[in-house]
């Protein structure tokens, strides 16, 4: 069984599993809106009463939607421009690691950590654009 990926996959699995992450904070803010005692009524209210781990993985998933948008634009670009190599490859898998570890880290309160993931996740995004300009 032969379950070597091409780029081209590489780009599109990368947006799905990118998805997917996206969410991924939101597990911990449901745990800690359980833990409080989760309101029906008024959902949104009750996050002052959040634990600080749970409004620092709300703040997470909220900032995962807007990398997101910018990480899919450019890995749809560099799909459709032909433009998907081993170098694009490896922005994707950097870009979905440093997501992963970006909200670890930010749940965790460790911003020294957090903010070179961040950084690193938009270098790859940066790169996978500039791949496809410069096709």
């Amino acid at each position: 069984m032969n379950l070597t990926l091409t780029p081209s996959q590489i780009l599109l699995y990368g947006i799905a599993i990118a998805g997917g992450l996206v969410y991924l904070p939101y597990i911990v803010v449901a745990y800690g809106r359980v833990s409080v005692g989760f309101d029906m009524n008024a959902p949104r209210a009750m996050f002052d009463r959040l634990p600080d781990y749970a409004k620092r993985a709300t703040w997470a998933h909220q900032n995962s939607f807007e990398t997101f948008a910018l990480f899919a634009a450019a890995a749809l670009t560099t799909y459709v421009s032909n433009s998907s190599s081993e170098q694009t490859s490896l922005y994707v898998l950097a870009f979905l690691a440093a997501r992963l570890l970006f909200s670890l880290f930010y749940i965790l309160d460790l911003p020294w950590l957090r903010s070179p993931m961040w950084a690193i996740s938009m270098v790859c995004i940066g790169g996978l654009f500039s791949s496809s300009l410069l096709r």
